[in-house]
């Protein structure tokens, strides 16, 4: 069975963090994993803003846009 623990650490500057603890055998490979509290939080954009700056703006208005695009990929793929 795998053994796990799980610490906290601060970050130091230069993006160094230290882990210090007991039960960690001298010598022994260990993977860490680093968790972010939270993700940075970025501009949010809408569904729609995103597919407008899709390459040929798929952005469709009505849902009978989107069957008649469909309609005409299916066309061009049994040619």
């Amino acid at each position: 069975m795998q053994a796990a623990l799980r610490l906290t650490a601060q970050v130091q500057p230069g993006g160094k963090i230290e882990i210090v603890d007991a039960q960690l055998p001298v010598g022994t490979p260990v993977e860490v994993i680093v968790l972010l509290p939270h993700a940075p939080a970025g501009p949010r954009r809408s569904l729609l803003a995103v597919l407008a700056d899709a390459p040929g703006r798929l952005a469709f208005q009505t849902a009978e846009e989107v069957d008649a695009y469909l309609h005409s990929e299916r066309d061009a793929w049994e040619r």
